[in-house]
């Protein structure tokens, strides 16, 4: 007989396993884990056909990891699915893992392209980089606002001679403008060095 396995992951995953007439064969939460999953999932007792699961948060990673395991695993389109659970009467983890598993059972869904592991990281670098940048940025118009406020012009300077310039500015200021001025300036310089590395 042909099994069918349906996932709902947030905190934890709502697992429904089917037989083909559609009858529920088990229902279980498990820890929104790959590992978890999998020794649910990979149980002797059921040859699965297919494991259903919503793209979400969470999904490419629990993708990754099922795959790796050996489970013929499919994610699916959230929008398809929306509109196929539609018609439930209760809204629960535990009814979207059971309308899941019946789109895998009459093969009724849309499969989602999942970014490999590779590229997933190489997104996940470029956008530290970029949010580093923009930080860096932020500190350096941040502080030029500040002095301007004391009629300190810091002027056009790059990012090698922004915090002699800055030093240079408030020389001879009180020393809490002085302190102000100069962590957020080593914060300047340190940030662009840091997403160099990148």
């Amino acid at each position: 007989m042909k099994y069918y396995a349906g996932l709902d992951s947030v905190k934890e995953t709502a697992v429904c396993i089917i037989d083909e007439t559609g009858q529920i064969c088990r229902e279980i939460k498990v820890a929104s884990h790959p590992e978890d999953l999998a020794r649910v999932l990979k149980d002797p007792n059921w040859r699965l056909e297919r494991v259903g699961l919503e793209a979400g948060p969470l999904s490419q990673w629990l993708l990754e990891g099922l795959a790796r395991a050996g489970l013929p695993v499919i994610c699916i389109e959230t929008r398809h699915t929306k509109a196929f659970l539609k018609a439930q009467v209760n809204k629960t983890d535990r009814n979207d893992a059971r309308g899941i598993a019946q789109m895998m059972r009459v093969n009724l869904f849309r499969p989602v392209h999942v970014k490999t592991l590779t590229n997933q990281k190489r997104r996940a670098l470029l956008t530290a980089r970029k949010l580093l940048q923009e930080k860096a940025i932020a500190v350096e118009n941040d502080l030029r606002g500040l002095l301007r406020n004391f009629g300190l012009k810091v002027g056009p300077v790059g990012a090698v001679k922004f915090e002699v310039r800055i030093r240079e500015l408030t020389e001879g200021m009180p020393d809490s403008l002085n302190r102000c001025s100069r962590h957020p300036a080593s914060c300047g310089r340190t940030l662009p060095r840091s997403t160099a590395s990148f």
